[in-house]
């Protein structure tokens, strides 16, 4: 029979729902229950491409002794830590507490006041691999549950009161461009100058310090900054981590060199990659970062758009029970598509070997020399080389979606989509794909419809149903998304609706008695306390984004509570960067903007005119993290003026479109041909 989560949207929690647990979702009705019952809580939190949470499920969660266990002995609740962050961070902050390390699975043990008491991540039925059992584990709690209260009191006491100090700022400076200096030595001091990346294994994109390294070259002309970051972006791109078949990228390499990833595909990790390799593009040329930006975004568009707007959440790691078997390969199987004689080229670029480089033989497609050495190697021309290969992907990708493919998430979250919404626009404005920008208007008009609800944003969006209401990154993602998109389009109603999100931002997570930004609006009545997420982790932490957008929307707008607003929340962020360099790459990304100088750039001219066009994708291929970007078609009237005081008195000069460019409060003469406007953009190094 199925249990109470059979009546939920999330993925995660419906692979749970036939589970003999008398699972609860996280709510009042499981609270009272442990309350009126004076049970504890068993608080089991995971997400839907989790390998380890499958595991746990089918090991333990589908066994009726273990769910006899739970019924008699605890209330056990289970949440999405997608649909739940502020849970899932706040009990995720206990275990590390009480284990030193964290992930998920995560399992917490809680009284019925909510309080942690006990915590881990996965657990084997028994005991095993150095790990107690679940079994013996419950059974031991509920012992000492009932027999000695007092002791897990204590301890729920002890682990509350730390848990209700967040980290925060020691000082109210504002921080300087030193900050970044002290990121610049981190960053160099774990880098691997072998494969790129930090650190040894396993090996996480970290994009947010990836943009950070390339902002810190753009300031200091420093040359290894923008090496380590290419090498990282080139290494991943090459590796058995990008999906050199189908695009876009996994979540995370288990080795040192980016061969062998954990298979799951996140949406916020593409979202993020995309942009990175964006800025690698404008600031190299390099026509392979543009081509894995664009194949990020083609495999977003391909695979992850929902149809009516929006993009789904992420992909499984495992197929038909076996992590990556969706995606590797045997030299049999590609010769059988191909032929022997392009097979032979494909197998030797793509490194499909009889002995394979994964389990059973298989192989990882990965990239381990120049196309141009493996042509050469078999006497085949470069040119016929770039022919093959490209024939041969599309027929490995229509083979492949033969396969039993893994398991799709398709909640909508707005924070992911946001990431994604923005690569989109970042991607039209660099590539002129219109694809983008009409995934991009079609996203935000789907979120504007759906995701809404009495004018407070939902996080949320699932089988015709939008839930839960928004948390800072939320707000903050799609605010940063809908500047970018404005700064693509120039339709007002995108910087109209960003400007709507930061102020309710200021309205419901500001933190009026003190400074910063608190993750959870009061909204979130139903968590222990409600903390603030300073830190980067998979995804960038929200009071930074909402900082960055809004030192970008006071410059477009003129407001200056905006740039007041930024200074609040990154005041004394220095002190934090000096703990953990890496751990702040957006905050850096901010203040980069911030302490400028910047350019205010405005083009007037229609956006569909093949002339304002090449002046536009002038301006956009260039690397100008400080810039902002606005316009209109012709001469602007004073409502449009009013919103955005930058096209004030702006208009063609002879009938052409025209570029003004601004930097420090000081003008260039308006320009409208492409020679003159590169070089007048060429100018700005810092």
């Amino acid at each position: 029979m199925p249990n109470r989560l059979a009546r939920e949207t999330s993925p995660y929690l419906l692979q749970h729902a036939n589970n003999p647990v008398d699972w609860y979702p996280w709510g009042e009705e499981a609270f009272s229950r442990a309350r009126e019952a004076d049970l504890p809580i068993f608080l089991s939190v995971g997400y839907s491409s989790c390998h380890w949470c499958h595991v746990m499920e089918h090991e333990s969660f589908e066994d009726e002794e273990v769910a006899a266990i739970l019924k008699e002995s605890f209330v056990s609740i289970k949440v999405d830590r997608e649909e739940r962050p502020d849970v899932d961070a706040l009990y995720m902050t206990s275990v590390q507490m009480l284990t030193g390390s964290g992930g998920w699975p995560m399992s917490v043990f809680l009284t019925p006041e909510l309080k942690p008491f006990y915590g881990g991540t996965y657990f084997p039925p028994d005991s095993r691999y150095g790990r107690p059992g679940f079994k013996d584990v419950l059974r031991h709690l509920a012992q000492v549950y009932n027999e000695d209260r007092p002791k897990i009191q204590k301890a729920a006491e002890e682990i509350t009161q730390n848990l209700s100090v967040s980290i925060s700022p020691e000082t109210e400076d504002l921080p300087g461009v030193e900050v970044f200096d002290t990121a610049y030595r981190a960053a160099a001091q774990g880098f691997d100058s072998t494969f790129g990346g930090f650190g040894q294994a396993p090996k996480f994109p970290h994009s947010m310090d990836l943009s950070v390294l390339l902002r810190y070259w753009k300031r200091s002309g420093e040359t290894v900054a923008l090496d380590m970051a290419l090498l990282t972006l080139q290494k991943m791109a090459e590796g058995g981590m990008y999906d050199q078949v189908g695009g876009g990228f996994h979540r995370y390499s288990v080795d040192r060199q980016w061969l062998v990833p954990h298979f799951e595909k996140m949406l916020y990790d593409n979202g993020l990659l995309a942009r990175a390799y964006l800025e690698a593009f404008q600031i190299t040329g390099r026509d392979f970062f543009r081509r894995i930006a664009t194949e990020i975004l083609d495999y977003t568009l391909r695979e992850m758009s929902a149809p009516e707007g929006g993009y789904y959440s992420a992909t499984d790691a495992d197929s038909e029970g076996e992590e990556g078997k969706f995606f590797v390969w045997t030299p049999e199987e590609v010769e059988s598509l191909l032929g022997p004689d392009d097979s032979r080229l494909v197998c030797l670029y793509y490194d499909v070997s009889v002995g394979g480089n994964f389990e059973n033989s298989t192989s990882i497609p990965n990239v381990t020399r120049p196309l141009e050495e493996v042509a050469d190697s078999l006497g085949v021309s470069l040119e016929d080389a770039e022919r093959i290969l490209q024939e041969s992907r599309e027929k490995l990708y229509k083979a492949r979606a033969e396969r039993v493919a893994p398991f799709r998430d398709e909640k909508l979250i707005v924070a992911w989509n946001g990431l994604m919404l923005s690569a989109m626009a970042r991607g039209y404005q660099v590539t002129g794909d219109v694809r983008y920008r009409e995934s991009a208007e079609r996203t935000v008009g789907f979120l504007s419809e759906h995701c809404f609800r009495d004018g407070s944003l939902q996080r949320i969006y699932k089988d015709g149903e939008s839930k839960i209401d928004a948390f800072l990154d939320d707000y903050a993602c799609l605010a940063e998304a809908l500047v970018d998109l404005y700064e693509a389009t120039f339709h007002l109603p995108h910087l109209e609706l960003a400007e709507k999100l930061v102020n309710t931002i200021s309205a419901e997570f500001r933190d009026t008695t003190d400074r910063g930004l608190f993750y959870a609006s009061e909204r979130h009545g139903d968590l222990l306390c409600r903390r603030k997420e300073y830190l980067d982790n998979a995804t960038p932490s929200g009071s930074w984004v909402t900082a960055l957008t809004l030192a970008r929307l006071e410059r477009l707008t003129g407001k200056a509570e905006y740039r007041q607003f930024a200074d609040e929340i990154l005041a004394g962020v220095g002190s934090l960067v000096d703990k953990a360099p890496l751990a702040f790459g957006t905050a850096l990304l901010a203040v980069d903007f911030l302490q400028g100088p910047g350019q205010e750039i405005v083009v007037i001219g229609d956006t569909d005119e093949q002339e304002t066009q090449v002046l536009l994708r002038a301006i956009h291929r260039r690397f100008l993290p400080s810039r902002v970007v606005t316009g209109a078609p012709d001469v602007v009237d004073d409502d449009t003026a009013e919103r955005v005081p930058l096209l004030r008195g702006r208009g063609r000069v002879d009938g052409k479109p025209t570029v003004y460019i601004c930097e420090d409060f000081s003008c260039q003469t308006p320009v409208n041909d492409l020679e003159t406007l590169e070089k007048a953009l060429s100018g700005y190094v810092r």
